[in-house]
């Protein structure tokens, strides 16, 4: 169970091997990457995405979800990885790999964390653009999608 904050893009294929490498306990391993969009939310084109946080705090608060996931559900490893920094369109942003038994419990805790990561993680983005920059809103759709976990 890891979870890393860093600056530099990573490898997709790079970690998913490095966390299934000599696994035999997981038969399903769910994936998702996000990765920067060349449009910010007002259309224009992006120039780049820059995310901030608290160090300390949101590893803290990253490890906090990511143990409530193993709470709810049986998973043999899992990764959140969650870049910072000012990243460019085309780069990797945020990767959540989960390992379990079966296919079903690793897409809901890979849903339920991706949920949490758009909607509560300690993250702040701004967009730039050649016009200037803001900061991005929360969007009401993220939260309601992550409404389904409070039950």
């Amino acid at each position: 169970m890891a979870v890393r904050l860093q600056e530099e893009p990573f490898d997709l294929g790079d970690e998913v091997a490095r966390l299934t490498l000599g696994r035999t306990d997981a038969g399903a391993v769910v994936t998702f990457s996000g990765i920067c969009r060349d449009r910010a939310d007002s259309g224009e084109r992006l120039v780049a995405l820059t995310l901030e946080h608290y160090p300390g705090m949101t590893e803290e608060e990253l490890r906090r979800i990511e143990a409530e996931a193993r709470g709810r559900w049986a998973l043999a490893d899992s990764l959140v990885l969650h870049r910072h920094g000012r990243i460019l369109p085309g780069e990797p942003i945020v990767l959540v790999v989960t390992l379990a038994a079966h296919r079903k419990a690793a897409f809901e805790a890979a849903e339920f964390l991706m949920d949490y990561l758009k909607t509560s993680a300690p993250f702040w983005k701004r967009e730039e653009t050649a016009g200037g920059g803001s900061w991005v809103a929360a969007k009401g759709s993220d939260d309601a999608a992550a409404e389904r976990w409070k039950a």
